[in-house]
Formats: structure tokens, C-alpha cells, sequence
């Protein structure tokens, strides 16, 4: 007898709550994403990682998120630049975070946040198993986020190979070094190919995870964090003055 009104209960609360609505939508289909991974190497830009993660901690108020900080070992990982030529002040200005897995032990994952920093830059043979562990997940992961520079570090691992995609654009002639079969879009904050997401520098990470959370989640749960953040926030992955600035245009892929 009280099945009824616990149905109605259930319905209304869901026309009355943008996020309940916006998950029952969503589950119709699939169960939303909510494992996460950030792949971590030395010298990695703090934002990159931080700036996501915070829209994202604040999200898990809302709902069960789980994450996994992912890094070859459990050793701590830090900002600082691995040379001495990276670091021609020798500044001793950086900041640590301890991992939770290692390749070997990183849980299922829905999505995968690759940073970058200057770390990216490192030789090949430094990142053979951070690339062997994106070509691994990728088929796996339900979205790839890349944020800044991150985007070098997939596209050498080669899961970016025919797609589209945006990085930092300070950095921007060293895209086609790292990426020769990436399409590289010069105007754009963040771009979206299938379930690839890449952002331009740094900050933008913000701005691609609270879009992604928009077009996931729903847009009511992006402006809600975006309030809470007290972040103005760039909703048009067009918007871009530093492509501008920087009069940079589109990398074609090479044949």
C-alpha cells in the first residue's frame, strides 16, 4: 500500500533535485563514473593535478567518488625539477604527494587525469612504464582528461594518434614533437575527441573538469561547484586569448 506514494516520493524528488535528475537520466544507460586515477611522475605542475582534484573533492560531498594517485611506486612524487638544468636557481620551492597504487595495484578505473609540468619533457625511457600504463588503461577508462602538458605524455604513448586535442600553448611548438599524428587545435581551452578530453595550460584543467562534470553530471552540479569554488569560471572551450597572444595556429598530423 505504500509502494505508491515511496514511488511518487522518489519522482518527485528527482523533478526537484538537478542532480538526482541528472543521475537518474544518466543511469538509464550506464552507471556515472566514479573511480578516478591521477597518473603522477617528478615534476609534475601542482595546479594540474589540484585545481581538478579540488572541483572534484568538493563534488564527493555529493556523491561517492573514489581516487587513486598512481605513480610507479609508492615513494612520495614532488614538483621539484628532476636537473639541475631545469632548476638553474636551485630553488627549493616545491611540494610532495604520496601515492596510493602503484601500476601494479591501481584499481578499475572510469577516468584518468594525466597533469603535465615540466616533468613531461623527460626522455622516453624515464616514462616507459607511464606509457605502457596509459596504453594499458585506455581501452579500459571510460574518459581520458589531459591537462597542460599531460597531453605530451599520451600522445607519445600513442592513444591520441588520429584525434584531436589541445595543450599548453607556451609550449606549443613542442606539440608536434611529441604528437606528429595528433591533430593539435591551437584556439581552445579544452577540446573534446570521443572520451578524450585535453586542456590548454594549467589553469584550464579547471575549466575542462568542471565542463566534463557539466556534460557528465549536469550542468546545475558544474555551477553549483563553480559557486562553491568562488572561481569564475570559462564555460566556452573556445574561449582562448593565449592562443592569441602566442599567434599560434593548428598542428596538422603527419601522414
Amino acid at each position: 500500500m505504500h509502494i505508491p506514494f515511496l514511488t511518487f516520493a522518489f519522482a518527485a524528488g528527482v523533478a526537484l533535485n538537478p542532480f538526482l535528475a541528472s543521475c537518474a537520466e544518466n543511469s538509464k544507460h550506464h552507471p556515472l563514473p566514479s573511480s578516478f586515477g591521477v597518473l603522477l611522475f617528478p615534476a609534475f605542475e601542482a595546479l594540474d593535478v589540484f585545481g581538478p582534484l579540488d572541483a572534484l573533492n568538493l563534488f564527493s560531498a555529493q556523491r561517492q567518488l573514489k581516487l587513486s594517485l598512481i605513480a610507479p611506486t609508492l615513494d612520495p612524487v614532488s614538483t621539484s625539477p628532476r636537473s639541475a638544468a631545469m632548476n638553474p636557481f636551485n630553488s627549493t620551492f616545491s611540494e610532495s604527494i604520496l601515492p596510493t597504487h602503484t601500476f601494479d595495484t591501481a584499481p578499475p578505473l572510469d577516468v584518468l587525469l594525466i597533469p603535465g609540468g615540466i616533468g613531461t619533457r623527460s626522455p622516453d625511457p624515464f616514462f616507459d612504464e607511464h606509457l605502457a600504463f596509459i596504453r594499458e588503461q585506455f581501452p579500459k577508462v571510460r574518459y581520458l582528461i589531459t591537462v597542460c602538458t599531460g597531453a605530451f605524455i599520451a600522445a607519445r604513448s600513442g592513444v591520441l594518434d588520429g584525434r584531436n586535442a589541445t595543450t599548453n600553448k607556451h609550449a606549443w611548438a613542442d606539440a608536434p614533437v611529441y604528437g606528429p599524428k595528433v591533430k593539435w587545435i591551437a584556439h581552445a581551452r579544452w577540446v573534446v575527441d570521443g572520451k578524450v578530453w585535453s586542456s590548454a595550460g594549467v589553469s584550464a584543467g579547471i575549466d575542462a573538469v568542471l565542463g566534463w562534470i557539466a556534460e557528465v553530471y549536469g550542468v546545475d552540479i558544474a555551477e553549483g561547484l563553480t559557486l562553491d569554488m568562488e572561481y569564475e569560471r570559462h564555460a566556452d572551450p573556445s574561449w582562448d586569448p593565449f592562443a592569441e597572444h602566442y599567434n599560434i595556429t593548428d598542428h596538422l598530423p603527419s601522414l
